[in-house]
């Protein structure tokens, strides 16, 4: 894992660490975004996903280059045997893996920190397109 640089505030109180420059923190769904989408109710079908083509190499790259990566899925714990193990027997790399995003979709992310967000449609590539920050957001 990338060591996490130090950070203070303009008063120099230390605040939350911050990646290293460059480095980011890439949130990676599972079903629906690397592989065929599998609820939580058939977990058997788990073992078996397709994996989209190419999405592997994209993320490892994003992991060679210094990125940090972690799996972030609606899946429940006790289906972290397997799916690491489908995420090993697939090729991928990655830091860690968070268990438990809420289900339904629909997410609004609040945070001091900056948030990207990027809808999966239906094939992973590198990122083109730059997004304006935005600081405060009105519900549409």
């Amino acid at each position: 894992m990338t060591d996490l640089v130090e950070l203070t505030d303009e008063r120099g109180l230390l605040i939350s660490p911050g990646l290293p420059g460059g480095a980011k923190n890439y949130l990676i769904d599972i079903d629906g975004t690397i592989c065929e989408d599998i609820p939580n109710e058939e977990p058997e079908r788990m073992a078996t996903a397709e994996v989209f083509d190419g999405v592997a190499d994209i993320i490892n790259k994003w992991y060679d280059q210094g990125h940090q990566i972690c799996f972030f899925t609606a899946r429940i714990e006790e289906h972290r045997k397997v799916t690491e193990k489908w995420l090993a027997d697939n090729g991928f790399k990655w830091h860690s893996c968070l268990f438990g995003k809420p289900r339904g979709g629909n997410y609004h992310w609040i945070d001091n920190h900056i948030v990207r967000a990027t809808r999966f449609k239906s094939k992973m590539t590198d990122f083109v397109k730059r997004w304006a920050e935005v600081e405060v957001f009105d519900d549409e």
